[in-house]
């Protein structure tokens, strides 16, 4: 009888989320993130539309039903790869035949193509510069900023533009196939290191696959992401099949797109070495991988006449300021504070000290984490890695809900999702409108105070927790067991 009802629980959650991803592509028709849309838009003036009340009731609609149903699958219990598979591709068809959903980064990935193929240096001038002929699709505040891309995805966007012969439907469209492209091979990649890790691969590909999130902002969104995060997962498969020069072709390949890739590289060496800690093995493990990474971007730079220019576009980063960074978030906060009590001017300088801190308070906590992931099993080193990018995601100066697909993966493959990370996931899916409109926007004070308050909470339990709550351990007390798990024996590293 308990067979019984979890197939009929999985049967709802399948049509769920399908209904729910029609309803998306709805929203997505009625308001979606379209050329021609008003880039000033806010609550109000989506409200005055004709079909605005009923694209923001669909979205409202379609998010939950996929939302719970991701929720009812992921507690069913036992879970096939098939099922699982044929309910993500499922709910994927209808928004991936919908207008974009949910950002309109689409139209700036194919401005920056422009550039590129225009002759002109997209790390040294913005879509502006040229013009692009469709600048007034993309948001107004990256017109002029140079693409913070790597060399590897502006040739694919500038390829889209070659292929598309001036037709703005034609680039987004092949853009959001190698976005699809990118969720495809994110599947096998997912399922195979969560695999080598000892992990229910079905588990691990239903949530790192069937979220709303992927749908929204992978499939109908099309975001670089997608092929960022195949392109992590593949590199760290490799490095748990001690591949480490396979591995750091894959990392390479990341890098080449998003520069987020570059904190998995550590956490690759040790996959490699595990569970050798000798300086020795470290050190050749590091040489092979980063021999595998350099040898692709170096390719890769070389194929695009592009180089290491596009890191100079991600200070631009920050010029988004919302409240779901989490140092952002709690400048802000402070800032709110300071004009309640008469301290004008205090928030920008609140923002730029709390981020400040935040950059400090990641590079420790990356580096106890790859300390602390030295000589663990695969899993464990997987999961560490996770982490790192969980880090990087929380600690960094901008967020998006698109930016959480990369750790979330990883800690999926290596079964470190908490409870708490499942809510969050679930939250996120929630925080930007159809046009791309992000609820952080609407809700600046309140999320800022929140995200303050929790963080000072955070700050008082962890104090409590580790230095004024530790008691002396008597001497005859029984030794605790080591927290490391038993690993396998060294294994010889292959160099390809």
């Amino acid at each position: 009888m308990g067979d019984v009802s979890g197939m009929d629980r999985l049967r709802v959650s399948r049509y769920l989320g399908l209904f729910g991803a029609v309803v998306l592509a709805v929203a997505a028709y009625l308001g979606g993130a379209l050329p021609d849309s008003d880039l000033r838009a806010n609550l109000v003036r989506i409200l005055a539309r004709p079909t605005g009340p009923y694209c923001l009731a669909a979205w409202l609609v379609g998010t939950a039903l996929m939302v719970a149903a991701w929720l009812l699958a992921a507690r069913a219990g036992q879970l096939r790869t098939r099922w699982v598979l044929t309910t993500v591709a499922l709910w994927a068809l209808p928004l991936a035949l919908a207008p974009p959903l949910g950002s309109r980064d689409l139209y700036a990935y194919a401005c920056q193509g422009a550039v590129y193929v225009g002759g002109l240096n997209p790390y040294r001038a913005g879509p502006a510069a040229l013009p692009c002929p469709w600048l007034d699709t993309m948001s107004y505040v990256w017109r002029k900023t140079p693409a913070p891309y790597g060399p590897g995805y502006l040739a694919v966007a500038g390829a889209a533009v070659r292929v598309a012969g001036g037709h703005l439907w034609v680039v987004i469209t092949l853009l959001r196939l190698v976005a699809v492209a990118g969720v495809c091979l994110t599947a096998v990649f997912l399922r195979r290191l969560a695999r080598a890790c000892g992990v229910d691969e079905a588990r691990a590909g239903w949530l790192g696959l069937a979220s709303p999130i992927v749908g929204v902002q992978l499939v109908s969104g099309g975001h670089n992401d997608a092929l960022l995060v195949a392109f992590c997962l593949a590199g760290l498969l490799f490095a748990v099949k001690r591949r480490p020069v396979v591995s750091g072709a894959w990392l390479g390949l990341a890098f080449a797109v998003k520069a987020t890739a570059g904190i998995a590289l550590p956490f690759a060496v040790l996959a490699v070495v595990r569970p050798d800690r000798s300086l020795r093995r470290l050190t050749a493990g590091a040489a092979w991988v980063a021999l595998g990474g350099a040898a692709t971007y170096g390719a890769v730079a070389l194929a695009t006449g592009l180089s290491f220019g596009w890191t100079a576009g991600l200070k631009h980063s920050g010029d988004t300021v919302q409240w779901t960074s989490l140092p952002t978030g709690v400048g802000m906060g402070i800032g709110y504070i300071g004009e309640f009590v008469g301290v004008a001017h205090l928030r920008h300088g609140a923002i730029n000290v709390a981020r400040s801190v935040g950059m400090a308070v990641l590079a420790v906590a990356l580096v106890v984490l790859w300390w602390r992931a030295r000589g663990r099993d695969a899993r464990q080193t997987i999961g560490y890695a996770g982490l790192a990018l969980l880090a990087t995601t929380a600690l960094s100066p901008v967020f998006h809900p698109w930016y959480w697909l990369l750790p979330f993966a990883v800690l999926a493959a290596a079964e470190f999702t908490a409870r708490w990370s499942i809510v969050v996931t679930a939250a996120v899916a929630f925080l930007v409108l159809p046009d791309g409109y992000g609820i952080p926007r609407l809700t600046a004070a309140p999320g800022a105070l929140a995200v303050l308050a929790a963080t000072i909470g955070a700050m008082v339990w962890f104090t409590r927790r580790y230095f004024l709550q530790r008691r002396p351990v008597p001497e005859d007390a029984p030794q605790r067991p080591d927290p490391i798990e038993p690993i396998e024996p060294s294994e010889p590293i292959r160099t390809g």
